[in-house]
């Protein structure tokens, strides 16, 4: 998606490439990791994010191609600029699901949602680890999860367990993350300039990003 770029944002980039140097990224692993540190200002990221460049041209062509893309909470699903997701936090039937099974919100969320998009889908959580984990237990075949929650409290453990998994992801190490990073790093690949997908590139999600 092309857009134009407002001089302050340039300058940003400019200050945050004159900060670390990401060069040797894949250009898709480039594009996320870049608009995750300059989302967050956190230059942290440049060494936690775990980027796989496949799984990351995966998610852009299930993107391109109209693929359902579902976000864990409301603030995820706002800051995703470039179109629309589901999120069903809210759905009534999400309340009564998550009563009735003893689960929170935002995992019932994601429970409905596949049982409306089926496999393919992109899932982006910035908010939960719940619906994470509730994620990695539903068979789901996604096209891409984009694991970024924040917390204390089971962030850093789902996402070692989705990057344990054999599913294709973008995540992070630590407790570190959110709706913003989330949202920037589902942007990144919407904002992806290049008029055809990338069949060769490389990341890693064993090192980092540097």
């Amino acid at each position: 998606m092309r857009r134009e770029v407002h001089p302050i944002e340039a300058e940003s980039y400019r200050i945050m490439r004159s900060l670390v140097d990401l060069s040797h990224l894949g250009p898709l692993s480039r594009a996320v990791a870049e608009r995750v540190i300059h989302a967050s200002a956190d230059l942290e990221y440049a060494r936690s994010l775990l980027l796989d460049e496949a799984a990351l041209r995966r998610g852009l062509r299930a993107l391109r191609s109209g693929a359902p893309l579902v976000a864990d909470a409301r603030m995820v699903a706002a800051g995703i600029t470039a179109r629309e997701s589901l999120c069903l936090v809210s759905d009534e039937r999400v309340r009564d699901l998550a009563a009735r099974e003893g689960i929170t919100r935002s995992a019932a969320g994601f429970r409905l949602a596949f049982r409306l998009v089926g496999p393919g889908a992109v899932w982006v959580v910035g908010n939960a680890p719940t619906a994470l984990f509730e994620l990695l237990d539903l068979g789901a075949d996604p096209a891409l999860v984009v694991g970024l929650p924040v917390g204390f409290v089971g962030a850093a453990e789902s996402k070692a367990a989705l990057a344990a998994s054999d599913l294709p992801s973008l995540t992070n190490v630590g407790t570190k993350g959110g709706s913003a990073v989330a949202a920037a790093a589902v942007n990144a690949l919407l904002y992806f300039e290049g008029d055809e997908v990338p069949e060769n590139g490389f990341g890693s999600r064993d090192g980092g990003a540097v």
